[in-house]
């Protein structure tokens, strides 16, 4: 019987960081300790904790999560720890947890993965399999004896070709991580204040020796799937001038391992592009390599002080051009707008409402959300309102038209409690 189960809550919204993680962990010899469990729903987490606590002295639940979960995972959190105590060790990580790592232990868990957890985990593991102390392993917090909040200390960032991108002996694939970091450092986002501003890029031959495996394993039915900030920066050294050559040389290599049947998918779920980047040149590639016949590109609002003021970095041309050349080019494009956004006022909003009805007219869709204040931005402690009654109207107009689609109405509602929270506990 082995010493350790690992419980990984493989949510279907958090399961890429996690395959990160077990990927990162089957990397070492410490793997050949520890058993893994993949559950996938609540009702289930709690059932095969019952039955995984009768057969191994240490019990580890591994748990990610976005702010927009940060209710049903304290719920849930609450009823693991009230049943069954010190039997289970909860290690949370993600973006919550990295942006929140006080809050996210006041809740129950017991430690959190502060930042990338590759490496946390792995010495964290063997930490845990040999009985040894934690208190110096660099990237984590958790509540000490006197009960006190102790975080260890900022890790350095991790080198990706070091890791796999989805665990292979667990048999659990997914989209390939392509480019960590981004330099635009936009004010309601946490990619750049977690994972840093300088782009890190897996390398070609890493990147392809996985597509190999995912090849190996579907065979023909091969479908590639990139995670990154913005689909085409790859190469880029400062992630916002583009690397064509080092772009289409990575498409290039993937398509002579999938051959004419496995599919390509750049610029789309579970990534986009920025609206600046979307030229002649970057479009030519997808449809040269890539099999989706749309992209996605964040626009935000249709104001160009708002813009500036939440640091896109773009302007409003840029978002004209991305949809004129995508639609040019036979491609459909969904466009991001933020609803709500710190500083909006009536004018701004209605030059988003006139934007949105521009690209409609165009053939763009649009993709619509409220605001939401994440931790460790610059908007964290923003002032969240309703959404005005004048953008409800024209998005509701639009979507009836088959022009919009999101779950805008359900982020707003969202927004509020999570706007309570911050304040509550003075989040930065």
């Amino acid at each position: 019987m082995k010493e350790i189960a690992y419980i990984v809550y493989y949510h279907k919204h958090n399961f890429y960081s996690l395959n990160a993680i077990v990927g990162a962990l089957e990397t070492d010899e410490v793997f050949e300790s520890i058993d893994f469990y993949f559950i996938p729903t609540q009702d289930k987490l709690k059932e095969s904790i019952e039955e995984v606590t009768k057969k191994y002295n240490k019990i580890m639940v591994g748990i990610s999560f976005y702010t927009t979960q940060l209710f049903e995972t304290q719920d849930l959190v609450r009823i693991i720890k009230r049943r069954y105590k010190e039997k289970v060790l909860i290690v949370a990580g993600g973006p919550h947890p990295t942006g929140d790592p006080f809050g996210t232990l006041k809740m129950g868990v017991d430690i959190v993965v502060v930042g990338e957890g590759e490496e946390i985990i792995i010495e964290l593991m063997q930490r845990i399999v040999n009985n040894e102390k934690i208190d110096d392993i660099k990237g984590i917090a958790y509540i000490n004896e006197n009960n006190r909040y102790t975080y260890t200390g900022k890790r350095n960032l991790v080198n990706l070709d070091k890791y796999p991108p989805f665990p292979i002996k667990n048999t659990r694939f997914g989209a390939i991580e392509i480019t960590r970091g981004c330099p635009y450092v936009c004010y309601f986002c946490q990619t750049p204040y977690i994972l840093g501003t300088k782009p890190r890029h897996r390398s070609i031959e890493i990147i392809c020796r996985f597509v190999q495996e995912l090849k190996n394993f579907y065979e023909d039915l091969t479908d590639i799937r990139f995670i990154t900030p913005n689909a085409f920066s790859y190469g880029s050294q400062d992630g916002k001038n583009l690397n064509l050559e080092k772009l289409e040389d990575l498409l290039f290599n993937i398509r002579k391992i999938l051959g004419s049947k496995g599919r390509i998918f750049l610029g789309t779920f579970p990534s986009e592009v920025r609206p600046e980047h979307v030229i002649e040149e970057t479009l030519n590639l997808i449809l040269k390599y890539a099999n989706n016949d749309n992209i996605t590109i964040g626009a935000q609002s249709g104001s160009q002080k708002l813009l500036d003021s939440c640091h896109r970095d773009h302007t409003i041309q840029d978002i004209y051009n991305a949809v004129d050349l995508t639609l040019k080019s036979n491609l459909k494009i969904n466009v991001d707008f933020i609803f709500g956004l710190p500083e909006e006022n009536e004018e701004d909003i209605k030059l988003t409402i006139q934007m949105m009805k521009d690209l409609a007219t165009k053939g763009a869709r649009i993709h619509a959300h409220s605001f939401i204040p994440l931790p460790q931005t610059p908007y964290a402690n923003a002032t969240v309102k309703k959404i005005r009654d004048l953008y409800k109207k024209e998005i509701k107009l639009l979507t009836s038209k088959g022009f919009a689609f999101g779950d805008w109405q359900k982020q707003e509602r969202l927004a509020m409690k999570i706007a309570n929270y911050m304040k509550k506990i003075n989040i930065k």
